[in-house]
C-alpha cells in the first residue's frame, strides 16, 4: 500500500503529458490563425509529435537502457519541458514543429518508462491494475484535456495550456526526484529483435490493421474542431461535444473487454471497424441534425477506442512469449497511423474540403477490415496445409 499513492502521482502526470499531445486538437484553429498557416498545414503539428514518439522513442530508449528508471523519468520531463518552453517562446511554425517533435520524444519516454514502473511499484498481483492506472491517466487527456484546452484557447491563448502543462511538470519533477526510488530497467531490446517479430506474416498484416485503423481515427480527431465549426450552428460550445466524445472513448476503452470476452476478439474487432466506417459514411451525407452528427461522432469514438483495447489482446495472444515487444510495436504503429492521418487529412482539407475527411477515414478502416479478414484467412489456410 505505500507505493499506491506513487502509481496514483504517476497517472497524475500521465494526464498533463497526455494533454501535451491530444491538447492542441481542440484548438488548431486558434494555433493556425496564431502563427498564420492554415489550418491543414497546422495539422501536421500532429503528425510531427507522433512520428517522433513512434520512431523517436524506441531508439532513446534503447540508449538509455541501462539509466536507473528515476533517471528516465527525470530525463523524460526535462525533455517535455524543454519542448514546453520551445512551444511557448520560439516564433514561427518551422520552430513551433521542432517543438512538437521535443514533445514527442519525451512523451513517449515517459509513458514506456511509467508502464515499467507502475509494475514494480506494484504489490504482488496487482501489476495489471497498475499499468492500467497508467493508461488511465494518458487516455483522460482524450476527455478532459483537449474540451479544457479548447475553452483556455477560447478565453485566454492557446500557449496558456502550455504554461500549465509546463508548471506541473516541473512540480512533477521535483516529486519524482524525491519519492521514486532507483529502479535499474529491464535491459535494452535492441532494433533488431523488434524488428524481427515481423517476419511473422500474420502478425504484420494485424499491425498493419492497427496502422490503417488510427489513419482512419487521426483524419478525424487531427481536424475535429474545424469540421464541428463548419457543421454544427455558431452558438453551440464545441468544447461540449469534445467533452461527449472524449467520454465515448472511456466508455469503448472500458466495454471493449467486455464484448471480446462474450463475442470472442475478431467478431468485437470487426464489429468496432463496421461501426466506424458507417458511422463516418452516415456523417458524409450529412443529416442537418445536430443532436444526430453527435450521436454519430460519439458511436465512432466507442468503436475506435472498442478496437484499441482489444487489439492489444489480439496482438499478444498471436506472439504471446514476445507480449512486451508486441505492445510496444503496436504503440508505434498507433503513432504511425496518427502521423498518416494528420498528413493525409491535411492534404484533404488544403486540396478539396473538411467534409471529405470523413470519406478519407471510412476508406482507411474500410482496408483495415480487409487487411484483417485477410490476416485470418491465410492464418486458417496455413493450419489446413499444416494440417
Amino acid at each position: 500500500m505505500k507505493n499506491t499513492w506513487k502509481i496514483y502521482m504517476l497517472t497524475l502526470i500521465s494526464f498533463f503529458v497526455g494533454t501535451s499531445q491530444f491538447g492542441i486538437v481542440g484548438m488548431l484553429d486558434k494555433i493556425a490563425n496564431s502563427v498564420g498557416v492554415s489550418v491543414a498545414t497546422a495539422g501536421q503539428l500532429v503528425t510531427a509529435f507522433a512520428l517522433a514518439n513512434a520512431i523517436g522513442t524506441p531508439i532513446i530508449m534503447i540508449a538509455i537502457a541501462k539509466m536507473n528508471q528515476r533517471k528516465q523519468l527525470l530525463l523524460a520531463l526535462a525533455i517535455i519541458i524543454i519542448g514546453i518552453i520551445s512551444t511557448i517562446t520560439l516564433p514561427g511554425f518551422g520552430l513551433l514543429m521542432v517543438a512538437r517533435v521535443v514533445l514527442g520524444i519525451g512523451t513517449g519516454m515517459f509513458i514506456v518508462t511509467a508502464y515499467d514502473l507502475a509494475a514494480k511499484l506494484a504489490p504482488p498481483g496487482k501489476q495489471g491494475g497498475a499499468m492500467a492506472n497508467i493508461s488511465m491517466g494518458f487516455s483522460s487527456s482524450l476527455v478532459f484535456g483537449v474540451p479544457i484546452g479548447r475553452i483556455i484557447a477560447a478565453s485566454y491563448d492557446w500557449k496558456t495550456i502550455f504554461w500549465i502543462i509546463g508548471i506541473f511538470c516541473l512540480l512533477a519533477v521535483f516529486a519524482v526526484a524525491r519519492t521514486i526510488p532507483d529502479m535499474e530497467g529491464g535491459g535494452a531490446v535492441s532494433l533488431g529483435q523488434r524488428l524481427a517479430l515481423l517476419k511473422n506474416p500474420r502478425l504484420a498484416v494485424t499491425l498493419c490493421v492497427t496502422l490503417f485503423v488510427f489513419t482512419g481515427f487521426s483524419i478525424i480527431d487531427t481536424y475535429i474542431t474545424p469540421y464541428l465549426t463548419t457543421v454544427i450552428p455558431p452558438k453551440i460550445e464545441i468544447s461540449l461535444i469534445l467533452f461527449a466524445m472524449g467520454i465515448a472513448s472511456v466508455v469503448g476503452s472500458k466495454t471493449g473487454g467486455l464484448f471480446a470476452d462474450r463475442i470472442g476478439a475478431f467478431r468485437t474487432l470487426m464489429g468496432s471497424m463496421f461501426i466506424q466506417a458507417l458511422a463516418m459514411v452516415l456523417l458524409s451525407f450529412g443529416s442537418g441534425s445536430l443532436v444526430v452528427t453527435i450521436i454519430l461522432l460519439m458511436l465512432w469514438e466507442i468503436a475506435c477506442w472498442t478496437f484499441g483495447a482489444v487489439q492489444n489482446f489480439n496482438l499478444v495472444s498471436l506472439a504471446p512469449e514476445s507480449s512486451g515487444i508486441v505492445l510496444s510495436l503496436n504503440s508505434s504503429f498507433v503513432q504511425l497511423g496518427f502521423a498518416a492521418g494528420a498528413g493525409i487529412g491535411g492534404i484533404a482539407v488544403g486540396g478539396f474540403s473538411i467534409m471529405v475527411i470523413t470519406w478519407i477515414s471510412a476508406a482507411s478502416v474500410v482496408c483495415a477490415a480487409i487487411l484483417f479478414i485477410f490476416a485470418r484467412s491465410f492464418s486458417h489456410a496455413k493450419k489446413l496445409i499444416a494440417n
